[in-house]
């Protein structure tokens, strides 16, 4: 890595290597705490990631841009609204723009050790079914994050183990973290590396590999900011290494511990909202 590549942090939107390692970048994908940053243990150090954010709830809302392999983009709105703790919570996405999308919603429940549940309401079936563990890897409403990106996983999920070398990117000096799954079959990510700034507790920039070690995803984020004592990014880019495609999230907007409703985050509520 240069000091001129681009950063990615994950924020409340750009966590795991999520909407999560990206929005865990603006304020889904954060965690933090100083003392993490002063040691080297790299679980640690990933902690300092995932522990900054105390909020109890989130609602933001943000801009799509996909990029086809020809360079054609479309442009996609939605409102993305958190419950709970990364990791043991509950994420609920709704599209609102362009209009054939608008109302495709997705609801990721999330629990420590275990792959998460989700489930997806389509307008145009007006049903709503549950996601089988074979489509985590596939990519949500043609964008380049996958089902599994936008599901956030726990802190003990992956084992970690830092790397050399340092390096400076965006004028952060960076720890490299290698980040390997508990459980194989619970992640469509056979590794992921991770680089993260040592003066604040972010992401910097993401690689993830296939189960066949091929680098299959890039994560880089921008505009990095601090809402509510947490750090996050504005801007999430998601590369597709093997299509040529990329998908641009800008974080329009975020309101903290606004007293969400926990009945809005049910499948049956998936239908009646619309």
């Amino acid at each position: 890595m240069s000091s001129g590549a681009p950063t990615c942090s994950r924020g409340p939107i750009c966590r795991t290597v999520s909407f999560s390692v990206a929005l865990a970048c603006a304020v889904f994908f954060t965690q933090g705490l100083r003392p993490a940053f002063a040691e080297f243990d790299a679980k640690a150090i990933m902690a300092g990631v995932y522990q900054q954010d105390t909020s109890r709830d989130a609602t933001l809302r943000a801009t799509l841009d996909v990029t086809d392999a020809d360079g054609h983009s479309v442009r996609k709105k939605f409102q993305l609204l958190r419950l709970g703790s990364f990791g043991n919570g509950k994420i609920l996405l709704r599209f609102t723009d362009p209009p054939e999308l608008r109302g495709l919603a997705l609801l990721s429940v999330d629990q420590p050790g275990q792959p998460p549940q989700q489930w997806i309401y389509t307008p145009a079936t007006e049903r709503v079914r549950s996601l089988a563990p074979r489509e985590r890897s596939e990519r949500f409403a043609a964008s380049d994050f996958t089902y599994e990106d936008i599901a956030d996983h726990s802190l003990d999920d992956f084992n970690y183990q830092t790397l050399p070398p340092e390096d400076t990117i965006e004028n952060h000096i960076t720890y490299k973290v290698l980040a390997t799954p508990v459980t194989p079959d619970h992640s469509q990510y056979k590794y992921i590396y991770y680089w993260v700034a040592k003066d604040v507790p972010c992401i910097l920039h993401a690689e993830m590999y296939g189960q066949d070690g091929r680098k299959v995803r890039e994560m880089h984020a921008g505009g990095l900011r601090k809402v509510s004592g947490a750090w996050g990014a504005r801007k999430t880019e998601m590369r597709s290494i093997l299509d040529g495609t990329k998908s641009v999230l800008t974080i329009d907007e975020i309101h903290l511990n606004t007293g969400l409703d926990g009945a809005a985050f049910t499948p049956e509520a998936l239908e009646t909202k619309k």
